[in-house]
């Protein structure tokens, strides 16, 4: 069934649930807590195997199909080692409703009526409880009766068996610059003298993107076309148009905003917590011939609103909370971030994140995918926090559901740069002008400064540190096919 956010019983439901937990005065704390022990099990033997992404400590969310009684409909999931855990069906079977041997909780129970994330998004107070809820279900030292033992078979899916959606219904997206290094590399390819622009150490760099076009992890991604300029030896000839030469991806994660702001309202960094619901793996592909001659003077349209890939899985941020560092050290030139983009909390993440590409020819030969970069978020220049509450500090209303991309991963090392813009750049020559590109060379001695037809990008992102469990997003995976 499709959510229209202008649909009244879906407006009137969020807005119930809201507007209890707002008189309610609640405020959500992030802090390490019993959902992290890493000594937890869970009776989903795969959860426990030390290098899956989906432990019962991550609890990644999902929506997926489901047909019975010849209709097919939206479920809502949880990632649990190789398997779904249906939470529909929990639902429907009464698991969260007042007075069930699962404990029930109202609130949840009444946002579960929606077919997708986003009342659950939309009301922060549900987070931690349905969080505890879920691994009470899971866990293995928990014993349960027949019924009980009924309840979890008829729950279970194996992950290989489910067609999975986007996790969330996205109707904005935002995609930022916040990094640094990217930043300074891209400049550095265009104005080699001022690499990095005034504006760029006082204030997070965005723009709006195209929702309509976000598709979900293993769709084909057609190649655009669209104008290009004119070739350098001969500007008189004129712009051309046709399929992209230049097609590029570029590593992001991205927030999904959780509790709704008002229209006219900032969002104070005091409050930040309870609009940032959780994160997913981002592919903003980009088609960089079109973006040279496109984004002067206001930026990037054609060259990246053709489709943006992300992941099926909606990592919380209760579940990142062990992950969490400092912001990046600014420089001794930087100046100290404006009052209202300051906090005491540490709102750094170190995630490692990983771009993987498999050409038609390695599939042909059974060659395994190869990996050609690596690096961290935790080397972002402006924290997810900081663009959130950037974004809406002039009013603008954030709505539950809405992405906030990070812009291009890149870390100090050429290694972890995050797009092939940048992983194949070489520099300035004396002249200062860029020295001939150096391609990645992949197993069967194919080389690849873009992207060519038939490529699979796969982007894969993890959190791991001493003392937790190995906290994954699962993957990101975009295909390139011809566009004539």
């Amino acid at each position: 069934m499709a959510i229209s956010p202008g649909s009244s019983p879906w407006l009137s439901a969020v807005l119930r649930v809201s507007l209890r937990f707002a008189l309610a005065g609640y405020s959500q704390a992030m802090a390490t807590n019993e959902t992290h022990d890493p000594g937890m099990k869970s009776w989903v033997e795969s959860a426990n195997d030390p290098g899956t992404d989906f432990p019962i400590q991550n609890l990644a969310l999902c929506s997926f199909e489901k047909s019975h009684d010849g209709h097919t409909h939206d479920h809502m999931g949880v990632r649990i080692g190789d398997q779904i855990l249906d939470v529909s069906m929990l639902h429907e079977a009464g698991f969260f409703a007042e007075g069930s041997p699962g404990g029930g909780d109202e609130m949840i129970d009444m946002c579960l009526e929606i077919p997708c994330w986003i009342a659950i998004a939309d009301t922060p107070a549900t987070w931690p409880v349905l969080r505890r809820m879920l691994q009470k279900f899971l866990r293995a030292d928990l014993h349960v009766g027949q019924q009980g033992r009924r309840l979890r078979q008829k729950a279970m899916l194996a992950a290989t068996d489910v067609k999975l959606g986007p996790p969330v219904s996205t109707f904005n997206y935002t995609d930022f610059y916040a990094s640094k290094h990217h930043a300074s590399n891209v400049g550095a390819m265009f104005r080699p003298d001022n690499p990095l622009l005034p504006n760029y150490t006082h204030v997070p760099i965005g723009y709006h993107g195209r929702a309509s076009s976000i598709v979900v992890s293993g769709r084909d991604v057609r190649r655009p076309s669209g104008q290009q300029s004119p070739p350098d030896a001969d500007p008189k000839a004129g712009p051309s148009f046709g399929p992209c030469k230049l097609l590029d991806y570029e590593l992001e994660l991205a927030l999904v905003v959780g509790q709704r702001s008002k229209l006219g309202y900032p969002i104070p960094m005091g409050e930040v917590s309870k609009h940032m619901f959780g994160m997913l793996i981002l592919n903003d592909w980009s088609a960089r011939d079109m973006q040279k001659w496109e984004y002067q003077p206001l930026g990037p349209f054609l060259a990246k609103n053709f489709a943006t890939t992300i992941s099926p899985y909606v990592v919380t941020m209760e579940a990142l909370e062990p992950f969490r560092v400092p912001g990046p050290e600014r420089g001794g030139d930087d100046p100290k971030p404006l009052p209202y983009l300051q906090s005491a909390e540490d709102w750094g993440l170190d995630i490692t994140c990983e771009v993987w590409l498999q050409s038609a020819q390695m599939r042909e030969k059974a060659a395994a995918p190869v990996m050609i970069s690596r690096g961290s978020f935790k080397h972002m220049y402006w924290t997810l926090a900081q663009m959130l509450v950037h974004h809406a500090s002039n009013g603008c209303n954030m709505m539950p559901g809405d992405l906030l991309g990070s812009g291009t991963i890149s870390g100090p090392e050429k290694s972890s740069r995050g797009c092939l813009l940048e992983l194949t750049w070489d520099g300035n020559g004396p002249d200062g002008k860029p020295k001939p590109r150096v391609p990645v060379t992949l197993p069967t001695g194919e080389t690849r400064t873009f992207l060519a037809d038939g490529d699979e990008v796969i982007i894969k992102a993890y959190c791991e540190r001493e003392g937790f469990r190995r906290v994954g997003f699962g993957e990101c995976r975009g295909k390139i096919v011809s566009g004539v």
